[in-house]
């Protein structure tokens, strides 16, 4: 697994500090099953299958499907920022298939926090277990693409969801860091 530290400065004074979002070599219901025993996100990355047609991606939720959830897909425009969300019961997994996005998500409880970069020059899949806060920003100049599975699907009477504003939680670097 990567680890790598990151602490932002606002003024001089330290605001937060944001880990990578550890990457899992292994199945994605293995890294299911990490995400969830650890409440911590996952990135899982994916394989490019190509040849003189074309490429794929494939069997990305395999072995992580159950018929309670739903696949869905949403397109976020340059410069948005969607976040803070969590779940009390459900489990996301995303995956940006056109542009980048910037995932964040926070541990409240913990006051722990992680990011990365995911889409088309880095694929594969970053599992959100509950009750972690998530969000993302768009990176670059184009729409970014965002499929995701989630393990309950939406109930519009009871929806499994509570939101706060992208500024809630002090110093997270939504913006673009310049280094």
């Amino acid at each position: 697994m990567l680890f790598a530290l990151f602490a932002f400065q606002c003024f001089g004074d330290l605001v937060m500090a944001v880990q990578t979002i550890a990457r899992f070599d292994g199945s994605l219901a293995d890294a299911f099953a990490r995400a969830k025993e650890v409440t911590e996100p996952v990135f899982v990355p994916a394989q490019f299958f190509a040849d003189d047609r074309g490429w794929s991606l494939m069997n990305q939720m395999q072995g992580v499907l159950r018929p309670e959830g739903q696949i869905n897909y949403s397109t976020q425009y340059p410069g948005v920022i969607k976040a803070w969300h969590r779940h009390a019961r459900q489990t996301d997994f995303w995956m940006c298939l056109s542009g980048h996005l910037k995932v964040g998500v926070h541990d409240q409880a913990k006051g722990r926090s992680w990011m990365a970069v995911i889409g088309e020059k880095r694929p594969g899949t970053v599992i959100i277990p509950p009750p972690l806060w998530h969000g993302a920003a768009t990176v670059g100049p184009t729409p970014a693409g965002l499929l995701y599975y989630v393990t309950h699907a939406y109930d519009p009477a009871a929806p499994d969801e509570e939101r706060c504003g992208h500024d809630a939680f002090a110093g997270f670097p939504w913006e673009v860091e310049h280094k």
